[in-house]
């Protein structure tokens, strides 16, 4: 699974989107898919259950503007202190009142900015910014379509001093990025808490009742997914966090599986992660894949559900992911 980077660079954009509810797929409740998982798919599924939770990270890092995991790893951008966490909204709120504004993109197309701000120096519940992007080419290679519209659920902090607990809805309509070798595409909801208020350390937590990301001939849906990250760039090696639960159907796979993650991935910097377990689950089956060190991982499988182990693969990320 490829995560939509729902990065504008002409309009600077920044989705940070979330809501205090979140929506839980509990360790042990049973993926809805009836193929059995065994040695030779138990890879597969689990390579793509684990780069689909990954990348859903990404929803709260667009761009990687706020150094939290934007993507599976081996290819997160590096965390970094002096990204900015909000330039988006900072802008927006200096042109108060706004919208609808059509902006030129940086070689073709527009994005259309709108919206409804209560206070010009800072966020509050109920604030709306709709971006709407008609073929917007900025120049570097993307191409850019489709409806993205926030709601702030909640504000504190000073977003100017980008020290701030902030929390948004997001509804992401046929957003696609067209490249010279692919097109992405998002639609679905996404909700994430982002908390800057210990910088560099920041906390993001995504969840969403469904997402759909298509790229060339695949397709992946994440429903009732929920993936909770932290960073900590203020400390050597920037250390991160990961957990992570939904429910997975993807082309990749025979049928729909669900995963948790029982124990958080843990890791450094783009490395992959030194420590962690996820358990997926189809039908009564289930494989656990365990991180032995960031070069090592393996994998569990209970084939008939009975709670022991039938196979066990030993392979490398880097095998199981690329």
């Amino acid at each position: 699974m490829k995560c939509l980077p729902l990065v504008i660079s002409s309009a600077a954009l920044l989705l940070a989107s979330c809501n205090n509810s979140k929506l839980n797929v509990e360790e042990g409740s049973p993926g809805t898919g009836s193929f059995p998982l065994t040695t030779a798919n138990a890879e597969t599924t689990a390579a793509t259950a684990f780069t689909a939770a990954f990348n859903s990270a990404g929803l709260a890092d667009v761009g990687g503007v706020i150094g939290v995991s934007a993507s599976a790893p081996g290819n997160n951008n590096k965390p970094s202190t002096n990204r900015q966490y909000s330039g988006f909204l900072l802008n927006v709120l200096q042109k108060v009142p706004f919208g609808p504004d059509v902006y030129p993109c940086d070689s073709s197309g527009t994005i259309t900015i709108s919206g409804d701000v209560t206070d010009p120096f800072t966020l509050t519940a109920g604030d709306i910014f709709n971006i709407d992007a008609d073929a917007c080419d900025d120049g570097l290679g993307e191409v850019l379509d489709g409806l993205l519209s926030m709601t702030i659920t909640e504000f504190s902090g000073d977003l100017f001093q980008q020290m701030y607990l902030l929390g948004m809805n997001a509804s992401l309509t046929a957003l696609q990025v067209t490249t010279a070798s692919d097109v992405i595409s998002n639609s679905g909801d996404t909700a994430v808490i982002l908390d800057t208020t210990a910088a560099p350390f920041v906390s993001a937590s995504v969840s969403g009742v469904s997402m759909t990301t298509s790229s060339g001939s695949s397709s992946e849906t994440l429903r009732n997914y929920e993936t909770d990250q932290t960073v900590d760039a203020g400390q050597q090696g920037f250390p991160y966090t990961l957990s992570s639960s939904g429910v997975l159907d993807s082309t990749l796979l025979d049928n729909t599986v669900s995963y948790s993650t029982p124990v958080q991935f843990a890791g450094f910097d783009i490395d992959y992660p030194d420590s962690g377990e996820m358990l997926i689950l189809a039908g009564s089956s289930s494989a656990r894949l365990v991180a032995l060190n960031n070069v090592d991982v393996r994998i569990d499988i209970d084939s008939d559900g009975n709670g022991s182990v039938d196979d066990t693969i030993l392979t490398t990320w880097a095998a199981l992911l690329n």
